[in-house]
């Protein structure tokens, strides 16, 4: 489903983290971790720059002489998160000012070495922004989905057990896409593509 409404009102109250929404002040644990995501360089495509902390990631148009191994993406230019996870989680990615983009967690078996549509019958669970105000949710096909504002920072919410995912603007504090029925059955990372920078101009800045 995909929606932007407001989940607040004067009378709510928001756990940061899992967005759960309270009609008055409680005292709640809710069970979500909030995830500091540090990104795997073993897994990043030759292409993609990652910061010295491994906490951002952009294109570098030019390929990097690495050592290939099982892990590494050969194809699409994409990195996963360093630790995989079940349970609950959180975690933000700064998105702002970008043009394109891909988002979401992958399971562990993924085929790196090959061209695949991100969809959830290849083991990811996506959302992506194309041109800049074009998002789609990589279903068994992909889901367009318009949104009232553009997310400057979003909001990746896993219920491993329930077999949700569900996308976040964190500064509207609405939801913008969620999976729902997913069947996790062996360990679960986040997945970042920064996506090409169009003629080396736009689309620079990182995840």
């Amino acid at each position: 489903m995909a929606l932007c409404n407001s989940l607040l009102s004067e009378e709510n109250f928001l756990c940061s983290i899992c967005l759960d929404v309270f009609t008055e002040p409680v005292t709640t644990s809710c069970g979500h971790n909030f995830l500091d995501v540090t990104l795997d360089p073993d897994t990043a495509h030759p292409s993609l720059i990652l910061s010295e902390d491994r906490k951002q990631v952009r294109y570098g148009i030019r390929e990097h002489n690495l050592p290939d191994n099982p892990k590494r993406f050969s194809k699409g230019a994409s990195v996963l998160g360093k630790d995989g996870f079940s349970g609950r989680l959180y975690y933000e990615v700064q998105v702002k000012d970008k043009t394109k983009w891909d988002l979401g967690v992958a399971k562990e078996s993924i085929n790196r070495k090959n061209y695949i549509f991100l969809g959830s019958e290849n083991g990811y669970w996506t959302i992506w922004l194309r041109n800049a105000n074009e998002y789609a949710a990589n279903d068994d096909r992909a889901v367009n989905f318009l949104l009232r504002e553009k997310p400057q920072k979003v909001g990746t919410f896993v219920d491993y057990e329930e077999g949700q995912v569900s996308f976040y603007d964190v500064e509207a504090r609405c939801q913008i896409y969620s999976f729902t029925g997913c069947t996790f059955t062996e360990k679960i990372y986040p997945y970042f593509c920064p996506c090409l920078n169009d003629g080396g101009k736009i689309n620079t800045l990182p995840l």
